[in-house]
């Protein structure tokens, strides 16, 4: 699975400079992952004209400040959303720090992606598509096996957004089952995809 990221520079991106970098942080079980969520990425958008070099960077980075958000909070100041309540937010509070980390750790500056890595675990209102690729391959790449994903997967191969609303369903059940706070953000990138398919 390297061979997808064969290609050195991406946005003046150097993955080889990066890629210990960001096992070190993650792990290797993690890397993984996002190995398999670049691969999903690529094969979700491979019919959609969508820059496919951001979609690898944005996938390959989507995770990189897991496992060290207290590190990263106390390191930058982050403005989190309003919607971002540490106290009951911590799940995701990674992909916003994500996005700092991203542009602060490892260089990147392209503005699609650092948003696409802010929201690939809550959503939002009016995702682009690379918003969308992210969020829903990092849902549904090959190792992932919750139940309701088989499902999920093939309706996002049918169409994007009938799987991104699938997940956001199955998300917001999950939530509500385990008596979990949901994110506004979440809530509206559902009723979006509502509205919209309502016409």
């Amino acid at each position: 699975m390297l061979n997808i990221l064969s290609k050195k520079e991406v946005y003046m991106f150097d993955y080889d400079k990066y890629k210990a970098k960001l096992i070190n942080d993650i792990g290797e079980k993690r890397y993984k992952h996002s190995l398999r969520v670049i691969a999903c990425a690529l094969e979700l958008s491979k019919n959609m004209k969508i820059d496919k070099e951001k979609v690898k960077l944005a996938c390959f980075l989507h995770d990189c400040a897991k496992y060290n958000e207290e590190k990263y909070l106390k390191e930058f100041d982050v403005d989190l959303p309003k919607e971002v309540d540490i106290r009951n937010s911590m799940p995701v509070v990674h992909s916003f720090l994500g996005a700092e980390v991203a542009k602060k750790v490892y260089n990147v500056k392209d503005k699609d992606v650092l948003e696409a890595i802010k929201y690939h675990t809550t959503g939002k209102e009016n995702m682009t598509d690379l918003e969308k690729i992210v969020f829903i391959a990092d849902a549904i790449e090959e190792a992932r096996s919750y139940p309701g994903v088989e499902d999920i997967r093939k309706k996002a191969f049918e169409n994007l957004d009938e799987g991104i609303l699938a997940c956001l369903n199955h998300n917001i059940k999950y939530l509500i089952d385990i008596d979990s706070f949901i994110n506004p953000l979440t809530i509206s990138a559902r009723n979006y995809l509502i509205r919209e398919k309502n016409g």
